[in-house]
């Protein structure tokens, strides 16, 4: 209508706004009043939709982290080796290099963590569960074809996703000598030596 009040961008828009500015500018960029301009809102109204900038950091990365469910169950219930599935999994998760934008935004929210509210710890250990839930999952099958050995697969996906992590934070930050193919490498041949089936 004419004249009439300008409606706020959809949340979803908003949230795809931010996460394309870490990817673009970085995250130290990504102000409340940088994304308002982006979005056509002020940043007034953007701490009204969102109560603070960690709030908003933290429905990005749970849209973010929809997305790559989304992408991970797809990758996950193929019909395909359990290996193959895995090897897939570890490929989603690894930071595509110096700083991924999810990654990125991963690290920030993990760093605010330490000051969060019970909320916020809650919905972010939904976010780690869901990749732990997928990975015992695939780890349990493995082992009932009699691809994998047989391992706890709880306790082996901890620890597997320990290592990811450590991983990944060397990958997502630049660190000299850990590029995303050489940590493959790596994981790939842990897996190989702790994991594969004997022939």
């Amino acid at each position: 209508m004419a004249g009439g009040r300008r409606q706020a961008p959809p949340r979803e828009d908003v949230l795809a706004a931010a996460m394309e500015m870490i990817a673009e500018r970085g995250l130290e960029k990504l102000t409340m009043a940088a994304l308002g301009g982006e979005v056509g809102m002020s940043s007034g109204h953007l701490l009204y939709y969102f109560g603070s900038k960690d709030e908003l950091l933290l429905r990005t990365l749970e849209w973010s982290e929809g997305r790559l469910g989304a992408e991970r169950g797809r990758l996950l219930t193929r019909t395909a080796p359990a290996l193959e599935r895995l090897d897939a999994y570890v490929d989603l998760y690894v930071p595509d290099g110096h700083r991924d934008p999810h990654w990125t935004l991963w690290l920030e929210v993990w760093n605010r963590s330490q000051n969060a509210d019970a909320d916020a710890r809650e919905r972010q250990a939904a976010i780690e569960g869901a990749w732990h839930r997928d990975l015992v999952a695939l780890l349990a099958e493995g082992i009932s074809r009699g691809e994998f050995r047989r391992v706890d697969p709880d306790r082996f996906a901890a620890r597997l996703r320990a290592l990811l992590d450590g991983f990944s934070i060397h990958v997502a930050i630049g660190l000299r000598g850990t590029d995303r193919a050489q940590i493959l490498r790596h994981v790939r041949e842990f897996l190989a030596d702790s994991l594969l089936a004997d022939a």
